[in-house]
């Protein structure tokens, strides 16, 4: 890959894991489960307007809204607001590939290779590390609800894949079509109209100001910009190249959120950090080797005749 288009793949990595920073401070004034609607509806509604609709079959674009968007934020969010770092969270999501690989083999009848396997394995043996670490810390329940973002990131995964549509971006934004509505009733039931209310009333204060900035952020720079540049790459290059700088994403999250907001991954997370990464990379990439030329039909096989040696030629 040329050294612009690296560039270009290196920016977005840093794009998606400054996300996690934006998100944070969403969260610091809107309600979880309202922050999903609202950063979909925000999406949404441009879309209608502006982009065509894919043409891909209607059950796997509502199966790719309901899954990347709404399941997939929905833990992530929830997790987060209920004190998962993140930092950690950009590093949890990324179970999405073994996830992924799984259910591509129960689902889908894809073939489980040893190579893969392996990285599922060590990816897994990752995630309870970290999830263990932060048992300790303080409780399963966060990390148990990024677990289920990530799932909800595979399940988008399996749905895209199925709709193989011929502009992939127009996908990932009719997407943001699905999530509001139904975010809104959970929202309304489990959060309530006060704290939906309470969040609105007090948004034009200063206070608010970095909420705003976050959700801005993860709308036109983490969505449109990061996922346009990153769709660009995937048509131009194979998976293989592109998809691997994916893993500096949970780089720039937890670096970023140890230098902003002072969170400092222990020892056994930085362990389980090394084994997700890892694991998921040595899943995805595939020995490349060098192709075999098909043997000579017999028409090609031309006789030759004998010839006295001949002396050699400098």
């Amino acid at each position: 890959m040329p050294l612009r288009r690296t560039l270009l793949a290196v920016a977005v990595a840093v794009l998606w894991g400054l996300n996690f920073l934006a998100i944070h401070a969403s969260l610091e004034h809107f309600p979880p489960l309202f922050l999903v609607a609202l950063r979909f509806a925000v999406l949404a509604v441009p879309t209608i307007l502006l982009v065509p609709r894919p043409q891909v079959p209607l059950r796997w674009l509502v199966g790719y809204g309901l899954g990347f968007g709404t399941l997939q934020f929905t833990g992530l969010y929830l997790g987060m607001a209920a004190g998962f770092p993140a930092g950690l969270a950009s590093l949890v999501l990324q179970a999405s590939a073994p996830f992924t690989v799984l259910l591509g083999v129960l689902l889908l009848g894809e073939r489980l290779t040893p190579r893969r396997a392996a990285g599922v394995g060590v990816a897994v043996l990752g995630l309870l590390v970290v999830g263990l670490s932060r048992a300790e810390a303080t409780s399963w329940v966060p990390f148990l609800l990024v677990v289920l973002g990530a799932f909800g990131w595979s399940l988008g995964n399996l749905s895209s894949r199925l709709a193989a549509p011929p502009n992939p971006l127009h996908l990932t934004l009719w997407m943001s079509v699905v999530p509001p509505l139904p975010m809104m009733a959970v929202s309304l039931l489990v959060e309530g109209p006060s704290a939906i209310w309470t969040s609105l009333a007090t948004s034009a204060s200063a206070a608010a100001l970095p909420a705003w900035l976050g959700l801005a952020y993860t709308v036109v720079l983490g969505t449109i910009v990061g996922s346009g540049i990153w769709v660009w790459l995937m048509v131009r290059h194979p998976a293989g190249v592109v998809a691997p700088f994916s893993m500096l994403v949970p780089v720039v999250g937890m670096s970023t959120a140890w230098g902003v907001l002072g969170e400092r991954p222990t020892l056994l997370e930085l362990a389980g950090g090394v084994l997700v990464v890892g694991g998921v990379l040595w899943a995805s990439l595939t020995l490349r080797r060098r192709p075999t030329p098909p043997p000579a039909t017999p028409r090609e096989r031309i006789p030759v005749p004998a010839t006295p040696a001949s002396p050699a030629v400098p």
